[in-house]
């Protein structure tokens, strides 16, 4: 009796080789993070056209892991496909970042609840490790070590919430989200001291174990909170834009 080959599996008939499936994924992973890493850094901004056989030739792999790639791009809100345009880099649009703080506030207040509810001796440590950062950090005038300490006290409460569908809905618009903040909105206004005194405020009510209606209502206005910031924010940017016109 012949050996089948080690590497090679039958399903339905057809013969598999899990060396070359390896070698696709591998090649696909490889484009995607490529591709993400260029729209994430803003070299491929807003509008512009991902042509996959360009892409494909560039870096020596064939358009089918192009196309996944750039599929799984678009699952994450950071590419979309116009009619004869193609693929292109999700345009700039205002008001995509504000309806996405909106949806975030819904669905983080609901998941601040339910992690204080089933989290909470193991979450508060965590939360506030991660806002007297925030404090430290402002302090000393850093912005980006006070926005990883920022992202970090909503991640603990992501991976808290008990919920593993509602963790990637939330996961996903923060993607979307940070996407939008580094390659369109780069002076998103900066909340430093209402962030931390938001942070802990949710602390206090998770700490003395509050009604979940009320901890799900302080969460959603924490975002909410950012959400005006930024349509002020966007109202004198837009006044001063046409200033400058003038």
């Amino acid at each position: 009796m012949t050996a089948r080959p080690r590497n090679r599996r039958v399903v339905d008939g057809i013969r598999y080789d899990r060396r070359i499936a390896a070698t696709r994924i591998n090649k696909q992973e490889r484009v995607y993070g490529l591709l993400r890493e260029r729209i994430l850094s803003g070299a491929y901004g807003p509008g512009f056209r991902l042509v996959i056989d360009r892409i494909a030739a560039e870096m020596g792999v064939s358009a089918l892991p192009v196309r996944e790639a750039v599929r799984r791009l678009e699952a994450e809100g950071l590419v979309v496909f116009r009619a004869n345009a193609g693929a292109q880099v999700t345009p700039a649009d205002p008001s995509l970042y504000e309806e996405s703080m909106v949806v975030l506030a819904v669905l983080e207040g609901f998941a601040t609840a339910q992690a204080a509810a089933l989290a909470a001796d193991a979450l508060l440590p965590k939360l506030r490790a991660e806002t007297e950062e925030m404090v430290r950090c402002m302090e000393s005038l850093d912005v980006l070590g006070f926005g990883r300490a920022n992202a970090s006290f909503h991640r603990h409460i992501y991976e808290s919430c008990g919920n593993p569908p509602l963790r990637e809905l939330l996961d996903g618009i923060g993607r979307r989200l940070d996407a939008i903040r580094r390659t369109v909105f780069t002076h998103i206004p900066y909340r430093g001291l209402s962030s931390i005194e938001d942070h802990r405020q949710m602390i206090e009510l998770i700490e003395r174990r509050a009604p979940a209606a009320e901890i799900e209502a302080a969460a959603r206005s924490h975002k909410l909170r950012t959400v005006q910031a930024f349509r002020e924010w966007l109202a004198t940017h837009a006044a001063g834009g046409e200033a400058d016109a003038a």
